[in-house]
């Protein structure tokens, strides 16, 4: 292997709202998922936190795009645009005179069609990548919580990400049972936004939305530790009269009642369909809760009442998948489960 140090790897998880790049064990990139491109030339102007702090904030002449929707590549010249510019930001850390082989592993979601995975595969490798491998999150979410997804026994997560809720039932190396839901953290803001506009007449926009849920996401209406109201400030929807209103945590579990019981809901279906020797392990070992919307408030607590079995919110969740995806980078020759 005398070009071994040509070669340079990358553990991508590509994800709706964020993205995050693993080198050699190490974070070197997370930002948000989004693109800014100048409507007269097409040209990308900024990608990632750039982009997103002109995000809702921009004149006629730039706009700004999420290349994924629903965990799957809805625009491919932005996406292209956007991983081509993250590797470039990875690569400008490590000068060098020669360009290196890319290595890459990117986890996409588990009910991806053939048509979205070549879309992945095909933006990989326009990006420059030479050998891409790609690995369905479920399976990245259970390597990075810790799991043994090669034991003969039944693991079982729930990776809520920006647009996707991915489902599985993990054992052999294999995904047994597995739903992909849209119900995730961009329909959570939308019931956010909805809900401000009914019951508050405020008008508020994506960000602030999203800064809502952070501070007080909750989904039960009995917390012991509660967080403070969360002060929303914007255009009253009658008279644009500026206005402000005090948002509860009880009312964000209120608003997000129906799209959390979706999930509940698909968290059973796949209970279901589950055989009964891998039923069994999975009541004993618990359910893994992963993704950002495993730090929403009372989710655990939430599910394990309703659903009869323990839930955990693994370690760091909102990186989960993306350590997963560096776990399999460095095993990439053994594990079966990764698809060229």
């Amino acid at each position: 292997m005398a070009f071994g140090f040509f070669t340079q790897e990358l553990a991508i998880d590509l994800g709706t709202a964020n993205t995050v790049i693993f080198q050699n064990d190490q974070i070197v990139l997370d930002e948000p998922s989004i693109v800014a491109i100048d409507n007269n030339t097409g040209k990308c102007i900024a990608i990632g936190q750039k982009a997103k702090l002109m995000h809702e904030r921009i004149n006629p002449g730039i706009k700004t795009v999420r290349p994924l929707k629903d965990g799957v590549i809805a625009d491919f010249n932005a996406a292209e645009m956007m991983i081509r510019g993250f590797i470039k930001q990875v690569n400008s850390k490590h000068h060098s005179i020669f360009s290196p082989n890319l290595k890459i592993v990117v986890g996409i979601p588990s009910g991806s069609t053939e048509v979205e995975i070549r879309a992945v595969r095909d933006s990989s490798e326009h990006a420059g990548g030479r050998d891409v491998y790609l690995i369905f999150e479920p399976m990245a979410a259970a390597l990075g919580i810790g799991l043994d997804v090669e034991a003969p026994k039944g693991n079982m997560v729930v990776d809520i990400g920006g647009g996707t809720a991915e489902i599985a039932v993990i054992s052999l190396g294999g995904i047994v049972v597995q739903e992909s839901i849209k119900t995730a953290g961009d329909e959570l803001t939308n019931d956010i936004q909805y809900y401000l506009r009914q019951q508050h007449n405020i008008r508020v926009g994506e960000i602030t939305a999203e800064k809502i849920k952070i501070g007080v996401g909750a989904v039960i209406p009995q917390l012991d530790d509660e967080p403070e109201p969360f002060i929303v400030r914007g255009p009253n929807l009658m008279t644009a009269h500026p206005v402000e209103a005090r948002i509860t945590y009880q009312e964000i579990a209120h608003c997000l009642d129906k799209s959390i019981a979706k999930i509940e809901s698909s968290i059973l279906h796949v209970l279901e369909q589950t055989p009964p020797e891998l039923y069994s392990d999975i009541v004993e070992n618990g359910i893994y809760l992963s993704g950002g919307g495993a730090l929403l408030r009372g989710l655990a607590q939430r599910f394990t009442e309703k659903v009869n079995i323990q839930f955990h919110v693994a370690e760091d969740p909102l990186r989960a998948v993306a350590r997963g995806t560096c776990i399999a980078l460095k095993n990439a020759a053994n594990y079966s489960f990764l698809k060229r």
